[in-house]
């Protein structure tokens, strides 16, 4: 992690800047989004929560109360805009953001294109599940509670010790041809991950000063999705 002035072990457990959150971005207003509305109110009270979702009736029912703000478009697009650095993103669609974001942003600058995660990866995380050309690890081989509040030390499913970071083990992956990127999710509240908006940035500058190939990865402690893309400059497109 860069940017942010903590050492390798306070980035285990701290949460980056800014925190506690002041803005957060909620992608979505399905059942996971409107929980995750719902406990992020309950924890940071003082906090401005925004709901992003492209059908105007999901929204409808944060519309009644005065906690939430609401906007209908895209989720992607809409980060595309404008994207503060102290902005809380917490993901909550079916769809892998990050990566998303990171495709159109590079697409302003050069051509990019997605690639399937590569099949040597499966090899090199847990518990590999292939979705199309999307790979997706987790430590876990059952459902996990619905509130889990992700500690660092065990498990709240099993009450054993925790495995590892995922997110860490997503960072070791090593590949001819590919350079690797993990976004890093922090638990906000129980059962609800998100990231700023300004880690978003520094990974995009990652990939965007290198042109080749890429794994891009989003991943908690426990659960993690990769996707490739191969990208070139402007200069170099033409």
């Amino acid at each position: 992690m860069k940017g942010d002035g903590m050492t390798s072990k306070d980035a285990l457990s701290k949460f980056p800047k800014p925190y506690p959150p002041e803005t957060v971005w909620i992608l979505g207003a399905g059942r996971f989004g409107r929980l995750a509305a719902e406990r992020l109110k309950k924890k940071y009270p003082q906090a401005d929560l925004l709901v992003v979702d492209r059908r105007s009736e999901k929204l409808q029912p944060l519309r009644e109360g005065p906690a939430f703000s609401t906007h209908v478009g895209e989720a992607v697009p809409f980060l595309a805009v404008e994207l503060p650095d102290n902005v809380w993103i917490v993901p909550a669609i079916p769809v892998h953001v990050a990566f998303q974001w990171i495709l159109l942003e590079l697409g302003r600058r050069g051509r990019v294109s997605g690639l399937p995660t590569p099949d040597e990866v499966d090899a090199l995380v847990p518990n590999p599940l292939r979705r199309g050309g999307t790979l997706y690890a987790s430590y876990a081989t059952f459902i996990c509670p619905d509130a889990c509040s992700e500690p660092e030390e065990i498990c709240t499913h099993t009450g054993g010790p925790r495995r590892g970071n995922l997110f860490e083990c997503l960072g070791r992956i090593v590949l001819p041809g590919y350079h690797t990127v993990v976004v890093r999710s922090w638990q906000l509240a129980p059962g609800v991950g998100g990231y700023p908006g300004w880690l978003l940035k520094e990974a995009l500058e990652e990939i965007a000063s290198s042109p080749g190939q890429h794994l891009v990865a989003t991943s908690c402690r426990c659960h993690g999705v990769i996707d490739g893309l191969s990208w070139m400059r402007g200069a170099l497109a033409e």
